[in-house]
């Protein structure tokens, strides 16, 4: 079997890692891919926008499985462009993927359907934003409604901070046609949390949970990024309310996309918060796997990802089919570039990584890297490593992903170090013991 993996993250690198294991496969591609999945994948040089060229190339090499890693290409329309030639594509179609490509229309579909959502109104003049701020009060939050690479959200605490956002959306337009309209939202203090499912069309099945830090600095502080770490489980979300999401969030979700003509197959990922640790609210959908969340899953995948995947895409899950998981915890941090999410400088030497991938344990997926004119791997993104760890326990995986991130070097590197704390004080609370 032959598989195209497009995207060029530490995502994309976790599902070549992973679906290279599957019985069976004999290629894997990548487009554009990194060096760090080279030694899995021949790498082509096809960015993720160019929808017709990757579907040649999936038609020229009868492929019998292209999995779409990022959301750009969905939005596109990529599934569609394979689908019409014949060939079978892991991720919703064009219509479905609004549901992440649009959060104006995402909010407008969950308020239509009863799914639980923080209040929000639509606006497109710094007028209309100011008239919900004053409706809503400080904390808000402010969302472009279209894709801005996980950074387009801003949680105004103070009235400063409220400011730099209308300037930021409506004067200076860092989010340019993504910011034409946006989202203010009634803020909900409580702890977000990431649960995706693999659906069919009408079934969904429920991945190993995982939990993601935006902030850039330690103690969530900076402004938010595309993901600095995660680790699985998430700690706090319990079985119980894992099972009201999946009854009362995903369930509704497939049949509310079903009856507007948009049936979703692929990952539904969704973001939640959970107001006084119960109450879950629909914060945002992402229609791919998560990243870096999908690294620390992965880990904990016992077992074939490719059955599910194509029963996926083939929009019928086979009978009995679950992932199952494994009982050790995983952790990944995220090393980046000086400036992220700012401007940055690439073309910086790294090493270490050898070092790190010897201690046991250790899974180090690229991101943002490249080979430079002299051979030697250097940075060429924002985040640049996902330094990833499976161990007995949270504590153990974040602690040895410490570690191997400690090993690895490259001019103005930056990682989160509490990556986890709040999931660590949770344990620890729950057992009445320091538990690792």
């Amino acid at each position: 079997m032959r598989i195209l993996v497009v995207g060029s993250g530490g995502r994309e690198h976790a599902l070549v890692w992973k679906l290279a294991q599957a019985p069976g496969v004999t290629d894997v591609f990548a487009a554009p891919g990194n060096p760090g999945m080279a030694s899995k994948a021949t790498c082509l040089p096809i960015g993720v926008e160019n929808v017709v060229e990757l579907a040649d190339f999936a038609e020229s090499m009868k492929i019998d499985l292209t999995v779409v890693g990022p959301e750009l290409p969905l939005t596109l329309g990529l599934v569609d462009e394979l689908s019409r030639r014949g060939l079978t594509a892991f991720g919703p179609n064009r219509l479905a993927a609004e549901l992440e490509g649009s959060k104006v229309f995402s909010k407008l579909f969950m308020k239509k359907y009863g799914i639980p959502t923080p209040d929000a109104e639509v606006c497109q003049t710094r007028g209309e934003a100011e008239r919900a701020l004053k409706s809503y009060g400080l904390p808000c939050v402010f969302k472009a409604d279209g894709l801005a690479g996980g950074k387009g959200v801003v949680v105004a605490q103070e009235a400063e901070e409220a400011e730099r956002a209308l300037k930021l959306f409506f004067e200076d337009r860092v989010f340019g046609s993504a910011g034409d309209r946006i989202l203010v939202e009634r803020f909900i203090s409580g702890d977000e949390v990431s649960f995706m499912v693999l659906c069919d069309g009408e079934r969904a099945l429920p991945l190993a949970t995982a939990m993601d830090y935006k902030r850039i600095f330690d103690g969530d502080r900076g402004p938010n990024t595309g993901g600095m770490g995660a680790h699985s489980p998430s700690v706090l979300l319990d079985a119980s309310t894992a099972s009201d999401v999946l009854a009362f969030i995903v369930q509704p979700t497939l049949k509310g996309m079903a009856d507007e003509g948009r049936p979703f197959r692929g990952v539904l990922f969704v973001g939640l918060i959970l107001e006084n640790g119960l109450n879950p609210y629909v914060l945002e959908y992402n229609v791919r796997f998560g990243d870096p969340e999908t690294q620390a899953v992965l880990l904990r995948l016992d077992g074939d990802l490719l059955p599910l995947l194509l029963g996926s895409a083939r929009g019928r899950f086979d009978e009995g089919v679950q992932p199952g998981w494994r009982r050790e915890a995983t952790a990944a941090l995220v090393m980046t570039a000086e400036g992220y999410p700012g401007p940055f400088e690439r073309g910086r030497a790294i090493s270490g990584i050898e070092d790190a991938e010897a201690i046991k344990g250790v899974f180090v997926f690229h991101a943002g890297t490249a080979q430079g004119l002299d051979g030697r791997l250097v940075t060429s993104g924002g985040r640049v490593l996902n330094v990833c760890a499976r161990a007995r326990g949270l504590s153990q995986a974040l602690a040895t992903a410490k570690e191997a991130a400690g090993k690895i070097h490259f001019e103005g590197a930056h990682f989160r170090r509490d990556i986890g704390k709040k999931a660590l004080d949770i344990l620890v609370e729950r057992s009445g013991s320091m538990l690792r």
